[in-house]
């Protein structure tokens, strides 16, 4: 071959096939987890594992998940590498590489709320419907929270199965008729007498899974998560999260 047709090789072609040991994809994966624990939550660098992590429990449903594992997992890279950080003296199992591996999966690259979760086709009612026809929308869609928008298309509160029925259980206590409430009673009207605990929340098109699960582990009223692109209330819904979804958001970061 003569010298001028020798190819040259791209140094960045060259894919490195040689597979990284045990101990090598652990601390990979927990150098990763370190950092952004620390770079998300404006830790200090000098901060230890142990302490961020458990600092770090009250933002994070993730890592209050896997809260023991990570603090078990900050000894062993202890175990694993010399004083000085650069030799390996010990190899870990194969099982716990795949499961730190996947809890680095987790808080790095999480799986997106509105993707995998957020059923699409929100359903929404004008504030000015009467109960009567609140009522009929729900049981003729299967859709127990329907967000409820005013002249200004902007979210004014949910429509929920359960607090109208409330409601209206409190209204014929009270002695009122049941004719009066369904025909002269505007969703609106029910909305304004429920008290505010924050019973719904709005958040933008970046809401991950795990960041959704945390709104409603904080919040026990919670009913519904309204996405929109900048989670702003004026803003056409782009998607809805409810508590009967908390179970699958559980199953999907379980198999992620």
């Amino acid at each position: 071959m003569m010298k001028n047709e020798i190819s040259q090789i791209d140094e960045n072609s060259i894919i490195d096939t040689v597979p990284k040991s045990n101990a090598e994809r652990f601390l990979s994966a927990f150098n990763n987890i370190d950092y952004t624990i620390k770079t998300r939550y404006n830790m200090n660098r000098s901060t230890g594992f142990s302490e961020a992590v458990r600092r770090a429990v009250a933002f994070n449903f993730i890592i209050r998940k896997y809260e023991d594992d990570l603090i078990s997992f900050g000894r062993l890279r202890n175990a694993i590498v010399h004083d000085n950080g650069d030799v390996i003296i010990a190899e870990p199992h194969l099982e716990v590489v795949e499961k730190i591996e996947k809890i680095e999966r987790l808080l790095t690259t999480p799986p997106n709320a509105l993707e995998v979760v957020a059923r699409r086709d929100v359903l929404s009612v004008h504030c000015a419907k009467s109960m009567r026809e609140v009522i009929k929308l729900i049981a003729s869609s299967s859709y127990s929270n329907i967000p409820v928008f005013n002249d200004d298309n902007e979210i004014i509160g949910i429509a929920n199965g359960q607090k109208i029925l409330d409601s209206f259980g409190k209204y014929l206590l009270a002695g009122g008729k049941a004719e009066v409430f369904l025909d002269g009673v505007k969703i609106e009207d029910m909305l304004s007498k429920i008290e505010k605990s924050n019973y719904y929340a709005f958040a933008n098109k970046e809401i991950t899974v795990e960041q959704a699960l945390s709104l409603f582990h904080k919040n026990s009223k919670l009913l519904a998560i309204l996405i929109t692109t900048n989670g702003g209330a004026k803003e056409k819904p782009l998607g809805i999260m409810t508590g009967s979804d908390v179970l699958r958001m559980n199953q999907i970061l379980e198999n992620y």
